[in-house]
């Protein structure tokens, strides 16, 4: 059994799971790079039984999955993965299935880019290390509104997130706000 796992850009695919059970029963080949070509993805693809796909980077739509003659099971992580055509892996007996997840490093994450936006974190961090010193002071997220786009499982979780209780979130109206409306804080 020949088993790929696409796009681990940061080489910790291997690490992230207990990948013991599968020792002498399969090859493991780990790809950190991407293949935006879909020729070139279906001939990396063809000795292979099984992909496992990091959610939405590399795309498996019907013109890919209808070259991969070994292709018997897809493992995605995350539960919903739009890049994955499920009607023709469907069609074509791919089983497609999903690890489990947790949205929180993603919501986490998603603070501390908001936090280092408006603290300036990398320009004072570049400034320190080249031998200089702070130059500017940043802005407080105290009175600030959040606006967040998408409110599906994590940008809900985002708007909602009450880690800085002084933020006021602004969620947008969803029934089709008029063109150049202020929205206000709830």
């Amino acid at each position: 059994m020949k088993i790929a796992i696409l796009d681990d850009y940061q080489n910790v695919a291997l690490k992230m799971a207990d990948w013991s059970a599968l020792s002498g029963r399969a090859e493991i080949t780990v790809f950190s790079d991407h293949l935006a070509d879909p020729s070139a993805l279906v001939e990396r693809l063809l000795p292979f039984d099984i992909v496992c796909v990091m959610r939405e980077r590399t795309p498996l739509p019907r013109e890919v999955l209808q070259h991969l003659p070994r292709l018997k099971l897809i493992a995605s992580t995350g539960s919903r993965n739009a890049s994955i055509d499920m009607e023709a892996a469907k069609e074509l007996g791919i089983t497609v299935t999903a690890t489990g997840y947790r949205s929180s490093p993603t919501i986490e994450l998603t603070w501390a880019l908001i936090l280092a936006s408006l603290r300036g974190v990398v320009h004072e961090n570049n400034s320190i290390r080249s031998g200089g010193w702070q130059k500017s002071v940043g802005q407080d997220l105290s009175g600030k509104i959040l606006g967040v786009l998408g409110l599906g499982n994590i940008g809900g979780q985002v708007a909602r997130n009450r880690i800085l209780q002084r933020v006021q979130s602004l969620l947008p109206q969803l029934q089709n706000p008029a063109p150049g409306q202020i929205l206000s804080p709830r």
